[in-house]
């Protein structure tokens, strides 16, 4: 194969997260990664100078992409807790239980790295106060009822996947909707 004498920065990392979602983010090397989107692995060194810089390039290239997704599912919703569990189940289109465990690898990898610790904190703290603002009109809600959902929603993603039966996303929304009309109705909404 003959190759490539240009590709833009965010097509390699692109390449690049394919091949940390298909074998693991061990499996991201220059040499992979050159097979993957023909350059030439000393094009990539000088690009990204080492494993780990291009390994948390490709990370923070993935953190761009959810908080797009993240973004234009809040502009979407309506404020009300039925958009709040809308976002959610949105966000938990991870697919079968398999790419639902690779997932769990990347998240290792944020875990490990402080830049990308801190995109994570920041996501959360966007997607908490989104959560919140779809509860703005509930009076009976609680107070951070975005960070219990938010936390229910990660919980309900991990307990599903030691038992997929059935959709994630169906698993997710029925969690939510027990979760919020447990809460509304102990602060006396129902």
């Amino acid at each position: 194969m003959a190759r490539r004498k240009t590709l833009s920065d965010e097509a390699v990392l692109d390449a690049a997260l394919g091949l940390i979602h298909q074998r693991g983010p061990e499996a991201l090397t220059f040499e992979s990664l050159s097979r993957a989107c023909g350059l030439s692995g000393a094009t990539l060194v000088q690009r990204f100078g080492s494993k780990a810089a291009l390994k948390q390039a490709a990370l923070l290239r993935a953190w761009d992409g959810l908080d797009a997704q993240t973004a234009s599912l809040v502009a979407a919703v309506p404020r009300t807790p039925a958009g709040a569990i809308a976002l959610l189940v949105g966000l938990s289109d991870y697919g079968e239980i398999e790419a639902y465990a690779e997932g769990l690898l990347v998240l290792r990898e944020d875990l490990r790295d402080p830049q990308l610790r801190a995109r994570g904190a920041a996501w959360q703290a966007a997607l908490v106060a989104a959560l919140d603002a779809c509860f703005a009109n509930t009076p009976a809600a609680p107070r951070d009822i975005g960070q219990l959902m938010a936390a229910q929603w990660q919980g309900s993603l991990l307990w599903w996947s030691f038992d997929p039966e059935g959709p994630i996303g169906d698993h997710v929304r029925r969690e939510l909707a027990r979760l919020v009309a447990a809460l509304v109705a102990e602060n006396g909404g129902a």
